[in-house]
């Protein structure tokens, strides 16, 4: 087992030490904005934990992240601005990536911009929102400035995970991902279960609403039972 471990750790430094990582890094971040199954935070964070012991300068780190993150989520933005309609309507109506795109039009609609920010740290998420806020024509003035700071902000996070991890194993590496990965994790499931909640929350009320609707148009007929009696023994 150590030597596996041993091997996997002379990967990683092979990787992140190379004078192509941070284009790599900047490559990676760029395609994940809109094509989400490659794994660009696990390579902040992976960079991050390296960053720790010196091999890695964090601010080129946090830097390529940023920039790859801010271009990836132009380019899924102008690919629902140019193509976002017949994609949409390419897509079975009970797919994923269908509910995935009514989901962000519906917080789009709530939260405006700031959803972006939000959408940056949750899987797949982020592709929605972009390719729906392009397909809706949002401001691209705007777009840029959430874009930018979702994109700086994510950038920090994963190389602070990545940075908390080395310390913790700082002759470990592997276990250093191991820890920022596993924290990444814990933080996207914390999200979601409050997603959830606040989601859950909001539908027993939107209940409640029109029971206390009812039941008060129940009352004030009640109410006009006995008025309308009274008035029959005035004038009989």
């Amino acid at each position: 087992m150590d030597g596996v471990t041993d091997l996997v750790e002379q990967v990683l430094h092979a990787a992140v030490t190379s004078p192509w990582f941070y284009a790599a890094l900047l490559a990676v971040a760029m395609i994940d904005g809109f094509f989400p199954a490659v794994p660009s935070e696990s390579m902040v964070i992976t960079a991050g934990v390296f960053a720790a012991s010196g091999e890695v300068d964090p601010a080129a780190v946090m830097l390529a992240a940023a920039l790859g993150a801010f271009a990836g989520d132009h380019v899924s933005y102008l690919v629902g601005r140019v193509w976002g309609g017949r994609l949409v309507g390419r897509m079975p109506a009970r797919s994923r990536r269908r509910r995935a795109l009514g989901w962000a039009r519906g917080v789009l609609a709530e939260r405006g911009g700031l959803i972006l920010v939000v959408a940056r740290y949750v899987p797949g998420g982020r592709t929605a929102v972009t390719m729906t806020m392009g397909s809706v024509r949002f401001p691209a003035r705007l777009f840029s400035l959430f874009a930018g700071v979702a994109a700086v902000s994510w950038a920090v996070y994963g190389t602070l995970l990545g940075l908390v991890g080395g310390a913790v194993f700082e002759d470990d590496p592997v276990r250093g991902v191991a820890m920022g990965l596993g924290l990444a994790v814990a933080v996207t499931v914390v999200a979601e279960a409050a997603r959830c909640l606040r989601r859950r929350r909001g539908l027993r009320e939107a209940a409640v609403g029109p029971v206390e609707d009812a039941a008060g148009g129940v009352a004030a007929r009640a109410a006009e039972v006995p008025e309308g009696a009274a008035r029959r023994e005035a004038h009989p």
